[in-house]
């Protein structure tokens, strides 16, 4: 199925990155960012609408899907944390942008919360998915509570070779059963899948995914490039930048809390709102309160820039 926006593509150390562009090439730019198993079509209810108050807004395809594609075929398929924020950082470098407000939920709002973290002179502001995204991986191996444990059964799936089978073979089915899962009170969701599903017909997806799954929990090791950014974020940074969480209350992977776990990880400005009726795709289930919330970082960033 061919997007509704025209591809532009920028190379970066290791990838072909395709993205979507919306606004004037002078605006103020803002990249959004998709997770798993999602792509841009869950930023089309906002992207146009912020272009059209003058921001250049830049949708990527992550590694793994979408026609974004790896340069060299010898290259590891890698999906840790260090890799999705390497590939943000590199984007904007190839871009010329010196500065970005950042959006992004689950893998999007993890590489987000990673460049807001180690290179805050980079981020005007963060909207994140579900507040801090970057993982402790050393703790990751600590059981959680039988009900936390149940819903990750697709990662634990993926950890097993019957997993990436079944990942190779049932891909659109699998994704499909994690759109129904993790937002089930979506009505719109099962009718717009199928704008989605075919960026998982990208050669690397399977690749991709079964590493970030596995690194995670350290069943995998990860790219001895990016050994420093994971060291670094081993000490589980805080991130400085203007933030706002959006969490959806229905999340079937993740509900948020009652009390918010993450207050400690933010260090400037930082707001948490739960969100009624939403589940974890958050910005395709929840465009206005999204927006909402770019456009008042956006605006604050505006104000302060004006006061200097």
């Amino acid at each position: 199925m061919t997007p509704p926006f025209a591809l532009l593509y920028v190379r970066t150390s290791m990838l072909d990155v395709a993205y979507e562009a919306h606004g004037p090439i002078d605006g103020e730019p803002v990249i959004l960012l998709h997770g798993f198993p999602y792509d841009p079509r869950g930023y089309d209810d906002i992207a146009p609408a912020l272009a059209a108050r003058g921001y250049r807004v830049l949708v990527p395809y992550l590694r793994g899907y979408g026609p974004t594609r790896f340069i060299n075929t010898q290259v590891m398929r890698s999906g840790q944390q260090a890799a999705l924020a390497k590939d943000l950082l590199e984007f904007m470098d190839g871009l010329s942008i010196q500065r970005a407000t950042l959006a992004g939920y689950d893998w999007g709002g993890r590489a987000a919360c990673i460049v807001a973290a180690l290179w805050p002179e980079r981020v005007r502001g963060l909207v994140t998915g579900d507040g801090y995204n970057i993982q402790d991986i050393a703790q990751s191996i600590t059981p959680r509570a039988p009900a936390t444990e149940h819903r990750l059964w697709y990662q634990f799936y993926f950890h097993t070779p019957r997993g990436v089978d079944g990942l190779t073979a049932n891909r659109r089915e699998l994704c499909e059963l994690l759109w129904t899962l993790w937002s089930p009170s979506w009505a719109e969701g099962p009718s717009l899948y199928g704008l989605t599903a075919p960026s998982f017909d990208n050669p690397d997806f399977v690749e991709v995914v079964i590493h970030s799954y596995r690194h995670r929990f350290m069943y995998a090791p990860g790219d001895p490039a990016l050994e420093d950014i994971e060291a670094a974020l081993a000490l589980q940074p805080p991130i400085t930048v203007p933030s706002i969480s959006l969490c959806g209350a229905d999340d079937g992977v993740g509900p948020p809390s009652q009390e918010d776990d993450d207050t400690e990880h933010f260090s400037g400005f930082y707001r948490r709102r739960v969100l009624p009726g939403v589940g974890h795709n958050i910005p395709q289930e929840a465009p206005q309160a999204t927006l909402e919330a770019l456009l008042e970082l956006l605006t604050q960033a505006t104000g302060e820039k004006r006061s200097r």
